[in-house]
């Protein structure tokens, strides 16, 4: 349904990624980010169904076109452990949220897993954002502070995560709620990436369908 794309980062270089336009002309877009996998076709699938759903929107590869396989935990952990998140954030997701407000339109972020930790460091450092919606990952304080998030975020977790753990998210919940951010949070009786329908393993149909009307009708609220 898509395409590949190349667009520009602030600081000049080249980015790419997968975009997928909505019907209409005028669209609001969203910035969707990978799991540690990479740019993988499941990823590609959630950038057409927000397509259908009204949105432009556009995966950068942040991995720069590797993808690691499903079962090499290994090899996904050494490729999100040499990204370097801010750079990324700044530069290669702010350059997609500009590709995507060019027209105007107002431009949401989010993401799963390494991407969700993204999302959160993104609603500090990205000021083309309007909402974010977080899927089960969150960044360590020093890279972005709830305190400094300066959009409307909703966010979905898993409470048999133990990578996100549940004492993660009732810390970020409650660093958001003293600093008076704006926050939708949901918790999900599932795994870590439920959403994921490529990973049978994890994959939780009931919980990533209603994580899913959440998120959008959260953009529509919040991008138009």
């Amino acid at each position: 349904m898509g395409t590949s794309i190349t667009f520009k980062r602030p600081d000049g270089k080249d980015a790419s990624g997968y975009l997928a336009n909505a019907a209409r002309g005028n669209a609001p877009g969203v910035v969707v980010i990978q799991e540690w996998w990479g740019l993988s076709d499941q990823i590609r699938g959630l950038c057409d169904r927000f397509a259908l759903a009204g949105f432009d929107a556009l995966a950068p590869d942040l991995y720069k076109g590797k993808v690691v396989p499903y079962h090499d935990t290994d090899a996904a952990g050494k490729e999100m452990n040499s990204l370097d998140f801010m750079d990324a954030t700044t530069q290669t997701v702010r350059g997609a949220s500009q590709y995507l407000s060019r027209n105007g339109a107002k431009v949401g972020l989010t993401g799963f897993c390494l991407g969700g930790a993204v999302t959160i460091i993104g609603a500090v450092y990205v000021p083309e954002l309007a909402a974010g919606v977080v899927f089960y990952g969150i960044p360590p304080e020093q890279a972005a502070k709830p305190a400094d998030v300066k959009i409307p975020l909703q966010a979905h977790f898993a409470n048999k995560d133990d990578w996100c753990t549940p004492e993660l998210v009732n810390g970020f919940e409650k660093a958001m709620k003293d600093a008076g951010k704006s926050l939708e949070l949901f918790r999900y009786d599932a795994e870590h990436a439920f959403v994921n329908e490529q990973r049978q393993a994890v994959h939780d149909r009931e919980a990533a369908e209603l994580a899913w009307g959440r998120a959008t009708e959260f953009f529509k609220k919040h991008l138009g």
